[in-house]
């Protein structure tokens, strides 16, 4: 194959499993996923809550899984493995503007977030007034900074936070459960709410539908594949539903499910504030340095400019959080984010189906691959329209199918066959 060298990670910069692992923890340890055990404590009993965790994230980390083992054979991330079934133009173009789009806007989510948060809990507390969009911007450059760093930001931080995260919301736990009796009421809990297992699981899978995508991002710095299955397994699945089980059980307790929210209501905001800052920081900085890869892909940049697209991106994100744009750019980003797991469908399909897992088979075709472009957009409309518009089992996993399977079938019948191509490879 012809390596996208702009973006070749060396032998001495691959990682342990463990710490990979810790990435994903780190993700999976966010406000927003808290916010989802609340959503789904509130329609759902604490076992029923589990079983659509358990299917969600089994979902998730399966195609994760081989985004994953495919970054760390090839070295590449996911916007340059893209680009090895949809031409190098769609790559550059497509695939790399959505991410980029999608990891800036919820940068810029997550530190306006962040920001309020800060803001109302320093005012309740000692009575300190700072503005939201000041808080915003503090909260956006620490984060970008981390990033900025790169994996070795991302590992250090999760070393650190990670296990504090922990210790806080195992702590916010046994406060409210022995000040409201949390065992007997979760027993006893009814549903207040009505929802399918079929739409509690494509929360879950919505949830965490991008990190699948763009984890190539990191498990490029993997040792092997075995250890990519590992580092997503154990960093995904035990953090992920222990999160939303506490998030559910809060819910159930206090009949809130904002973290912060809870802490404060039980007489100890400070903790609550931590959790908030820990919980949002880690999660932000991995939208941080993958949008900052998919800025560099875009202007055609490898990692050499690395640093600086990720100060673009983030910067971008901090400035959209602190004029507050980002309250109608929400539910943009959630169609948008839906749209991108259909990127997984074709690169799975060309390099594990096609190319039955073999790098030297592959290549980066310059221009446009329009078979790949096609299965593509398909996945990406069937994903929308039943994610959204006619719900049909889980939009983003109806995506992957589709477009994996018009690939498939274009290169059976060797139809859009590219004419201009680069370096040795398949054809």
């Amino acid at each position: 194959m012809e390596n996208d060298k702009s973006f070749e990670v060396k032998a001495e910069e691959r990682q342990s499993w463990l710490s990979l692992a810790m990435i994903w923890t780190g993700s999976m340890i966010c406000i927003p996923c808290l916010m989802i055990g609340g959503v789904l404590g509130m329609a759902f009993t604490l076992q029923q809550v589990v079983l659509c965790t358990f299917i969600g994230y089994g979902i998730v980390c399966i195609y994760m899984c081989f985004m994953g083992m495919q970054g760390c054979d090839t070295g590449m991330p996911t916007v340059s493995m893209a680009a090895s079934v949809l031409g190098a133009k769609g790559g550059q173009f497509v695939v790399s503007l959505l991410l980029a789009i999608s990891c800036v806007g919820w940068f810029g989510i997550q530190s306006a977030v962040c920001g309020a948060s800060f803001s109302s809990m320093l005012s309740s507390m000692a009575g300190i007034n700072i503005p939201v969009p000041v808080s915003s911007i503090f909260w956006g450059i620490i984060m970008l900074l981390t990033a900025v760093y790169g994996y070795k930001g991302l590992k250090i931080l999760n070393y650190i936070a990670v296990p504090a995260l922990i210790i806080v919301l195992a702590y916010g736990i046994f406060v409210a459960f022995a000040r409201y009796d949390g065992m007997s009421l979760i027993a006893s809990w009814i549903p207040s709410s009505q929802m399918s297992l079929v739409s509690g699981i494509s929360m879950v899978v919505g949830s965490f539908a991008l990190g699948g995508v763009i984890s190539g991002d990191y498990s490029r710095y993997a040792k092997s594949r075995a250890d990519v299955i590992k580092s997503n397994v154990i960093g995904v699945f035990p953090s992920g539903i222990i999160v939303i089980l506490i998030g559910a059980s809060l819910t159930m307790v206090t009949k809130q499910y904002d973290i912060s929210a809870v802490l404060t209501a039980l007489g100890v905001p400070a903790l609550g504030l931590l959790a908030l800052v820990l919980a949002t920081w880690t999660t932000n900085v991995t939208n941080a340095y993958s949008g900052g890869i998919a800025v560099s892909s875009l202007i055609g940049k490898g990692e050499k400019s690395f640093k600086l697209s990720t100060v673009i991106s983030g910067g971008l994100g901090t400035l959209l959080a602190a004029v507050g744009l980002l309250n109608h750019f929400q539910g943009f980003l959630s169609v948008l984010t839906a749209l991108i797991p259909p990127v997984a469908g074709v690169i799975i399909a060309e390099y594990w189906i096609i190319g039955k897992g073999e790098k030297d088979y592959l290549k980066i075709e310059d221009g446009w691959n329009v078979g790949g472009m096609i299965s593509f957009a398909a996945g990406a409309i069937v994903a929308y329209i039943t994610g959204n518009v006619y719900p049909v089992f889980i939009g983003p996993i109806n995506g992957i199918v589709v477009s994996m399977v018009l690939h498939i079938i274009f290169e059976k019948l060797r139809l859009f066959q590219p004419t201009v191509v680069s370096g040795e490879g398949k054809r």
